[in-house]
């Protein structure tokens, strides 16, 4: 491949959703895993189908990054404190 069209596909991934990555993530991982472990996984997914142990593959899920959320001083008593007064 050439650098031209890589910086190309560099750029137009630039563009792409949230939901878009994840679907190109998938299909790199995909490729980038051996043929013969993918036809291995393929056969026991087949199988497992055939036997009815399951209804259906569900895709991998992609860990989603770790977003630190800023911290939030609540007023008043707390949450729990609450809850236990008003069950009394």
């Amino acid at each position: 491949m050439t650098q031209v069209k890589l910086n190309d596909i560099l750029n137009q991934i630039e563009t792409l959703e949230v939901e878009e990555l994840r679907e190109l993530n998938r299909a790199i991982q995909e490729r980038l895993t051996p043929r013969d472990e993918r036809y291995k996984r393929a056969t026991f997914h087949r199988a497992l189908l055939s036997a009815g142990l399951v209804k259906k593959i569900p895709k991998p899920r992609i860990a989603a990054p770790i977003i630190e959320r800023p911290i939030i001083k609540a007023q008043g008593e707390s949450v729990s404190q609450t809850i236990i007064t008003e069950r009394r």
